[in-house]
């Protein structure tokens, strides 16, 4: 059982109090882009507008067990800005927004702290000033898939320790206070957890097997063979296909420094490539390879690996469709650790809980236009009904954060019954029943953007 974290009366009536004023629904998005107001620079890109978002394979799902608590807390605080910083915080990042369903994010891109699209400089100024080094040194964004296999962590392999170096991003990046045993340890228990997507193609100790094309299995043999300046080099001899194509070492591949060898699993979701997310293609990959270590490969060899490494990169269903199923997964997730953590009277994740919940429902309420956005037109009645459900979802959940800050469990477990009602009997219903006009919709989204465009525009035009 989780322990809770000891607060005063005095500090957890001010932490509901802050709570409070997170919850409170918005019309506007959770942070501008664009603006006065911004947060982050202008031309900053997070992708949170993707109609198609990266699967999530969790190892105990894929085993058919519940996810413990601990793995669900971890997931709940990988997904909430209130352990970084108060620059992630105000701009609604949290782990999640870099690492979309524990993969990836190849579209994030933040002015002065990315050179193209994938890659973010963890030793910038932006989130953490006394992190900066004063260079512009970013390096890729990378999938958390089979993170349990791939140590050492840091694209430099420079921590042993995935605790140590989950702590670092969340205290030294992103200037977030020091977290407490419990919430790391989840942290680091959901990390674990995630797992590669299963590959059809690949057989026992990672080789190819009958489903492969000879031109896969071709790649596989050049894959493994010599490279020609030094019999002791080859492909295979640092991505062993029997280790989840790593080694666990750093190397020298004529890339500006010494970097860990990545996994070459689910590898076709994780472009852009190299520390530094300068290739955006595996035959840009290979090129690298040809030149640096004069490999004097063919035409048709190089589209042999190239199907090799697409084969070995694979992953079944890839992608979900994000939509109110895929949301609401999630919202269960966490509304039942939120009643165990009532239950086991565990303040620290009962007020994580309630925040995040809180910014789940304020973002599902910004993909139900109301009637000001011309862009999206019919089933306003259902749209008003369906906003109104989850501005009462808010509600109950400051209603919970409040009993538990006058440390009336009795309360909040009464309250939690009626969040539940509310969550999925009443919002869910009305959510699903009017999804297709709302931004879930991919025409619906194509127009709103569209108009939102239009109207960014606008200022600039009629001051000209």
């Amino acid at each position: 059982m989780m322990t809770t974290t000891g607060l005063t009366r005095r500090t957890a009536g001010a932490a509901a109090a802050l709570v409070m004023l997170t919850l409170l629904p918005r019309d506007a998005a959770p942070f501008p882009i664009d603006g006065d107001q911004a947060v982050l620079p202008a031309g900053s890109e997070l992708n949170e507008d993707a109609l198609d978002v990266p699967r999530e394979v969790l190892r105990s799902e894929y085993r058919g067990d519940r996810i413990s608590y601990v793995v669900a807390l971890g997931d709940l605080a990988f997904n909430s800005p209130a352990i970084l910083g108060d620059v992630a915080r105000r701009a609604g990042i949290s782990c999640a927004t870099c690492h979309v369903g524990g993969a990836s994010n190849a579209k994030l891109f933040i002015p002065g702290l990315s050179t193209r699209p994938g890659n973010f400089d963890t030793t910038g100024a932006l989130f953490n000033p006394k992190a900066d080094n004063f260079l512009l040194d970013p390096v890729r964004i990378p999938s958390l898939r089979g993170a349990r296999y791939l140590a050492p962590y840091g694209h430099d392999g420079r921590m042993p320790s995935l605790r140590d170096f989950v702590r670092n991003v969340i205290v030294g990046e992103f200037a977030g206070p020091e977290p407490s045993s419990a919430i790391l340890d989840a942290l680091v228990a959901y990390i674990q957890e995630i797992d590669f997507l299963p590959n059809e193609k690949l057989g026992a100790r990672g080789r190819l097997n009958d489903m492969a094309s000879e031109a896969e299995r071709r790649g596989e043999a050049l894959f493994a063979k010599p490279f020609p300046h030094d019999p002791n080099l080859s492909c295979a001899a640092c991505h062993l296909p029997s280790g989840a194509f790593v080694d666990h070492l750093q190397h020298d591949v004529g890339s500006g420094g010494l970097f860990k060898t990545p996994t070459l699993l689910n590898a076709n979701f994780n472009a852009p490539y190299f520390h530094d997310a300068r290739y955006d293609t595996f035959e840009q990959v290979i090129d690298h390879f040809d030149r640096v270590f004069a490999l004097g490969l063919s035409g048709q060899e190089r589209g042999d690996l190239v199907a090799y490494l697409r084969a070995v990169g694979g992953g079944s269903q890839p992608y979900d469709r994000d939509g109110v199923l895929v949301r609401f997964k999630e919202i269960g997730t966490f509304s039942l650790l939120l009643a165990q953590a009532i239950a086991a009277r565990d303040r620290e994740a009962i007020e994580l809980a309630v925040d995040t919940l809180g910014g789940e429902m304020r973002d599902l309420t910004e993909r139900f236009p109301d009637h000001r956005d011309a862009a999206v037109k019919g089933a306003l009645m259902e749209r008003r009904l369906a906003r109104a459900a989850l501005k009462d979802v808010v509600i109950s959940l400051r209603r919970i954060a409040m009993a538990v800050s006058d440390g009336d469990f009795a309360a909040a477990t009464a309250e939690y019954r009626a969040y539940y009602d509310l969550t999925f009997s009443r919002a869910m219903p009305l959510l699903r029943g009017t999804e297709p006009w709302s931004l879930f919709n991919p025409a619906l989204r194509e127009a709103h953007d569209a108009e939102r465009r239009r109207m960014l525009r606008a200022p600039a035009q009629a001051q000209r």
